[in-house]
C-alpha cells in the first residue's frame, strides 16, 4: 500500500518479482480485460457512476478498473498522484458488490472511487503533506472526514499531489513529481488541491477531498476546469489534516476548511452532506441541518457581481469569459447588480486576510525565512513582505483587533445577503500559468497578456470568503482562445452552502458544465 515513489506508468506495466517488492504488496495487474459491454464512465459525474451501480449496470470492481486504466494510460505525463493503494481499493470494491448481491444497506457514494489530497491522514496509507519529513509517514488513523467518506462507501484509489505542506499555488515538492495540468502540460493545475483538480479533470476518480485556506480549493478548480466549494468555516472537520503536525491540538480554524471538488456541482452537494457536521464531542450535543437553497428557479436569484477591480485587474482573457457569463444569466431574467457591497473595501479586507494567514503560519516560519522577509522590505515584492512580516510577528492584542475586523466584514456581507442571494467575482485574475518554481513564494512574478504580475496576487480575489468565513462555490463557465478553463466564484451566506451550489448547477443547465481536456476522454 505504501510507495517511496510516486506511481508512474511504467511501473504499472511490470509484473516482474521486483515490481512486486517495490509495491510492498502484489496485486493483480493494473488492466483487465476489456469490458465493451459496460459503459465507460470515467467522466460522468458521481450521481450517474452511483446510478450505474445501484441499478447493477456495472459494478464496483469494473468501475474501479475503468479508473485505474485511466490513471495507468495518463497519469505519466500528468503526475497527478503521489501514493495509489490498489490493493486496498480492489479489496473495498470488491466488499461493496458483495454488499450489493446480499441486499444490504447501501451507503450514499457506495462502490465509488475516490481521491484524497495528501495532506489528510489515511490509515495505513502514506501521507506525505508533499514534506521528505513525511516521505514515509503511515498514519494509523484516519482524518475526520477520510473516515466519513470511507463509511459513506467511497473506495479511495490514492492520494493526489500537494505542494509542501500545502502552501503554494502549484503542486510540486521534493517527494513527488510536478504536477502539470491535463489542459496544457506546460500550466500548473494550481496548488494546493491541485493533484487531485488535475485527476479529476483526468478522469482518474469521482471526487477530491481537499482543503483551503488560500484558495487551494477554488483555484485548482478555475484552473482545471471542474467543479470545487469552499464550505462555510467550521462546517466540515478538519481534524486529522496536516498542517498542522499528526498529533498537535489546535484552536478551530478561523480561516482553514476542508471540502469537495468534483465534476458537478451536484456532486458537491453529495460530498459535502457526508462530510459536514460536528465531531465528538460536539457531536453528542449538536447535529447539522443544512439549509435548502434559497430559490426554486434560476430566473428568482438576485446577484451582485463584480469582474474586475484596479486593486487587482483581471486580464481580458478571463474578463470577457466571465462577462460573458454574467450577460448570459442577465438574459435569462436574473436580476444583476454591479458592485461591492457597502462598506466593503477590497484593499482592507485584503490587508486584514493577509497578516491573518501569515498568523496562522507563524509557528512553521523559520528564523532564516523571517530574515528574508526583513530584508525584502524595499524590494519589488508589492507589499506581500510588509503584510506578511506583519502577521507573523502579531501579538495577541493585535490579533483580537484583525480578528474583530473579521467578523465585522462577515457581519457587512451578512447585511449584503439579506438583499442579494450571491455574489459573483473571479477566482483569480488569470488562467493557469506556466510552472514557475525557481524563486521563494513572494519573489516570484507572472507573466501575464497585460504585462507583469506579483505571484502574491493570485491570493487577492479568494480573500473576502476566506476573510468572512462564507461559502464560495467555483464552477467552470468557459474556455481562452488558448483552451485554458476559466471558473467563477460564486460566494453566498454564512451556513448557507447549498444556495451557492445550487447557483452553480443551475449555471451548469444555461451555458454547460465540465468538458473533458483533449485526448483523455
Amino acid at each position: 500500500m505504501t510507495r517511496k515513489k510516486p506511481l508512474r506508468r511504467d511501473f504499472l506495466r511490470l509484473t516482474s518479482l521486483a515490481t512486486a517488492a517495490f509495491l510492498t504488496s502484489s496485486p493483480p495487474a493494473l488492466t483487465t480485460p476489456s469490458q465493451s459491454s459496460r459503459p465507460d464512465l470515467c467522466f460522468a459525474s458521481a450521481h450517474e457512476a452511483l446510478q450505474a451501480i445501484r441499478q447493477k449496470r456495472i459494478s464496483a470492481v469494473e468501475l474501479l478498473e475503468q479508473v485505474l486504466s485511466q490513471i495507468e494510460e495518463h497519469d505519466s505525463k500528468i503526475h497527478a498522484f503521489v501514493t495509489l493503494d490498489l490493493e486496498e481499493a480492489r479489496r473495498q470494491a470488491r466488499r461493496c458488490d458483495e454488499t450489493m448481491n446480499r441486499n444490504q444497506e447501501l451507503g450514499p457514494l457506495h462502490g465509488l472511487p475516490i481521491v484524497i489530497k495528501d495532506t489528510f491522514q489515511t490509515a495505513g496509507l502514506r501521507t506525505t503533506a508533499g514534506s521528505v519529513l513525511f516521505s514515509e509517514y503511515i498514519p494509523d488513523r484516519d482524518a475526520t472526514v477520510v473516515a466519513r467518506l470511507k463509511n459513506a462507501g467511497a473506495v479511495v484509489v490514492g492520494k493526489t499531489n500537494v505542494p509542501e505542506f500545502a502552501s503554494d499555488m502549484q503542486s510540486y515538492n521534493e517527494v513527488a513529481e510536478t504536477t502539470n495540468n491535463p489542459w496544457n502540460l506546460s500550466r500548473t493545475p494550481g496548488g494546493s488541491t491541485g493533484g487531485g483538480a488535475a485527476a479529476l479533470a483526468s478522469g482518474m476518480g469521482f471526487l477530491e477531498l481537499g482543503s483551503d485556506i488560500g484558495g487551494s480549493i477554488r483555484v485548482p478548480a478555475h484552473f482545471c476546469g471542474v467543479y470545487g466549494h469552499k464550505p462555510t468555516v467550521g462546517l466540515v472537520p478538519c481534524s486529522g489534516h496536516i498542517p498542522p503536525m499528526p498529533g498537535t491540538v489546535v484552536l478551530p480554524s478561523y480561516l482553514n476548511v476542508c471540502g469537495p471538488l468534483a465534476r458537478s456541482a451536484e456532486d458537491l452537494l453529495l460530498a459535502l452532506k457526508v462530510t459536514a457536521g460536528p465531531e465528538e464531542p460536539a457531536s453528542l450535543a449538536l447535529q447539522l441541518s443544512l439549509p435548502s437553497g434559497r430559490k426554486d428557479r434560476l430566473r428568482d436569484f438576485r446577484l451582485g457581481f463584480l469582474l474586475d477591480d484596479s486593486y487587482c485587474p483581471v486580464t481580458p482573457e478571463v474578463k470577457s469569459i466571465l462577462e460573458t457569463t454574467v450577460d448570459r444569466l442577465r438574459s435569462s431574467g436574473l436580476e444583476l447588480v454591479e458592485g461591492w457591497p457597502e462598506g466593503v473595501t477590497f484593499r482592507e479586507m485584503f490587508e486584514t486576510y493577509l497578516p491573518l494567514l501569515a498568523a496562522s503560519f507563524s509557528e512553521a516560519q523559520s528564523p532564516e525565512e523571517m530574515e528574508l522577509l526583513r530584508n525584502s522590505l524595499d524590494k519589488d515584492w508589492g507589499d506581500y513582505a510588509r503584510l506578511w512580516l506583519q502577521g507573523s510577528e502579531l501579538s495577541f492584542s493585535d490579533w483580537l483587533r484583525l480578528s474583530s475586523l473579521r467578523l465585522e466584514y462577515r457581519q457587512k456581507w451578512q447585511n449584503y445577503f439579506q438583499s442579494f442571494d450571491a455574489f459573483l467575482m473571479p477566482v483569480a485574475f488569470v488562467p493557469a500559468f506556466r510552472h514557475d518554481q525557481k524563486l521563494s513564494f513572494f519573489e516570484r512574478k507572472l507573466q501575464t497578456s497585460t504585462g507583469v504580475r506579483q505571484y502574491g496576487d493570485l491570493l487577492r480575489w479568494i480573500c473576502a470568503p476566506t476573510l468572512t468565513g462564507c461559502p464560495a462555490t467555483v464552477a467552470p463557465v468557459g474556455r481562452t482562445a488558448e483552451g485554458l478553463p476559466v471558473g467563477i466564484q460564486i460566494m453566498g451566506p454564512f451556513m448557507e452552502d447549498p444556495t451557492t451550489i445550487d447557483l452553480a448547477a443551475r449555471l451548469a443547465d444555461l451555458i454547460g458544465g465540465f468538458e473533458a481536456p483533449p485526448n483523455l476522454a
